[in-house]
């Protein structure tokens, strides 16, 4: 479970923009917006079943991409994930 606060925390986004997506995924039935019983602001969205499908498909593509860019590589595919690891964390700073 997690709240829209920490949607827009770790995704570096807008209230509006989160709220607005997470409407459209209620919508179609991939998520459950639950409101706290002791702070009526505070509201915690769920993963339903049909959402781990698309989540599953969605890690599947990420391995075959990487395992797709990095083909061929042996020695340097470490080093290749040691740079790309240091420009997500550069990124996640700023």
């Amino acid at each position: 479970m997690v709240d829209k606060a920490e949607i827009v925390k770790i995704r570096k986004s807008t209230i509006s923009h989160v709220s607005t997506s997470l409407k459209k995924l209620e919508n179609k039935g991939l998520v459950e917006k639950i409101q706290s019983k002791d702070n009526k602001k505070h509201i915690e969205i769920i993963l339903l079943d049909k959402a781990e499908l698309i989540i599953e498909a969605g890690h599947n593509a990420q391995k075959q991409f990487a395992k797709n860019v990095l083909s061929g590589l042996t020695e340097e595919k470490q080093v290749c994930i040691n740079i790309f690891d240091k420009i997500c964390n550069n990124a996640e700073e700023h």
